[in-house]
């Protein structure tokens, strides 16, 4: 059966690939994040190939489509989990192909957030059109649910789905395509803490310089001083840190020379920063975000402890938390994990390595909820960068995985 499913995506390639062009073309940069236009390419779809759909929105140009198809037989659920938002292009600089093209070159698909994440939501798309073609032969459920506001961990995307329609989103394991390439499968993830520190001075003449402190050089000095986090020691369990040890090569493979180090450190990235008003003016104000990642092992407390300590060095800096999400995880042997490692390694003659992501998703939500998440999908090539691609062919072995690892987990059920 596994091997019909796998034809019928052969058959479609050039649809699918299609598919993925146009995706990309439905320009759904968050912030804003209006995914309107990119969410009717979904429906669109659904409609054409009469499967039943509902759209849940908090805001109006954040939706959130989901799609459930209960089969004949009892059994387990299944969600097939993707966003429509994407990171936004600072600049069409250095791309060689427009940003929002869909353009196919060299057996690949360029354009934002096909990496991240329209090839994964992709995968869930169609494996849940091909199940519903072999219903029959399946039982429990399967969702499929495709939501807004994931880039920012925003509130009116899988978050707004748990807090108000939870029915909608809640199974026995969820499938999410989000980057992992094919050296991994994540069955978990580093966790966030992100914070705004405004520094405030005086001000005065830009010649007058004895006349006050420069905000935007405090910032400066401060920025310097939280850097030192990575120095933050978490405290590993024996089997946790022999299993991370295990999949260093695989996470410097799949996400680049140095991954598997920060995986175990506290990281802190300054992301936008406000300053000053005019040239000959001492800035009195300066702002900025810094996104802390937390792996496991250590909590925001010890961070946000080690920030205070800082701080006190700063009377005229303060801070003010954003969000913070905690690290999460499921079991690394969890059955999906294994279907994942079993498919993949059929379809890329590769097995990949179970591994805790560096970088959030929403899988976070469901693992809250107790609810095993596991993550594979493409390579992450110039994610929020420029030139973000995928392959074709992983493009479309990533579908290929979704869907016989969905077969083989709702099959079992039956």
């Amino acid at each position: 059966m596994k091997q019909y499913l796998w034809e019928s995506v052969d058959r479609d390639r050039e649809a699918i690939l299609s598919f993925i062009q146009d995706f990309v073309r439905c320009e759904s940069p968050n912030p804003p994040g209006d995914t309107r236009r990119a969410a009717k390419h979904v429906t669109d779809f659904l409609s054409r190939h009469g499967h039943q759909y509902i759209e849940i929105a908090g805001v109006p140009e954040m939706p959130n489509i989901v799609a459930r198809r209960r089969f004949s037989r009892p059994g387990k659920q299944l969600v097939l989990n993707g966003h429509i938002d994407v990171f936004p292009v600072e600049s069409s600089a250095g791309w060689t192909h427009e940003p929002w093209s869909g353009a196919r070159h060299g057996g690949k698909i360029f354009g934002r957030g096909v990496s991240d994440m329209k090839v994964g939501t992709t995968a869930s798309i169609f494996a849940y059109h091909y199940l519903s073609t072999v219903a029959d032969q399946l039982g429990g459920e399967v969702k499929l649910v495709a939501v807004s506001d994931e880039e920012t961990f925003g509130p009116w995307g899988a978050r707004y789905l748990f807090d108000h329609h939870i029915e909608e989103v809640i199974g026995d394991c969820v499938l999410i395509g989000e980057p992992t390439s094919r050296h991994t499968v994540r069955f978990g993830e580093k966790g966030t803490l992100w914070i705004r520190f405004t520094v405030c001075t005086k001000g005065a003449h830009g010649a007058y310089t004895h006349a006050s402190e420069n905000a935007i050089v405090l910032a400066s000095r401060l920025i310097e001083q939280l850097l030192t986090v990575g120095d933050l020691e978490p405290q590993e369990s024996d089997n946790l840190s022999s299993s991370l040890d295990a999949a260093a090569p695989a996470l410097d493979a799949a996400y680049g020379e140095g991954a598997s180090t920060i995986a175990r450190r506290v990281t802190a990235n300054v992301g936008v920063m406000a300053a000053g008003v005019k040239i000959n003016m001492i800035a009195s104000k300066a702002t900025f975000d810094v996104d802390f990642r937390i792996p496991l092992g250590i909590d925001a407390a010890a961070i946000e402890d080690r920030i205070k300590q800082i701080l006190a060095r700063f009377p005229m800096a303060s801070a003010e938390r954003i969000t913070h999400n905690p690290p999460s995880w499921s079991a690394p042997d969890h059955e999906m994990v294994e279907l994942v490692k079993a498919n993949a390694t059929y379809l890329y003659g590769e097995t990949p390595v179970p591994v805790v992501g560096i970088a959030g998703t929403d899988a976070r939500l469901w693992r809250y909820h107790n609810i095993p998440a596991v993550v594979f999908g493409p390579a992450p090539h110039g994610m929020a960068s420029h030139d973000e691609h995928a392959f074709e062919d992983e493009a479309i072995n990533v579908i290929k995985t979704h869907l016989a690892c969905a077969w083989d987990f709702l099959k079992l059920a039956s």
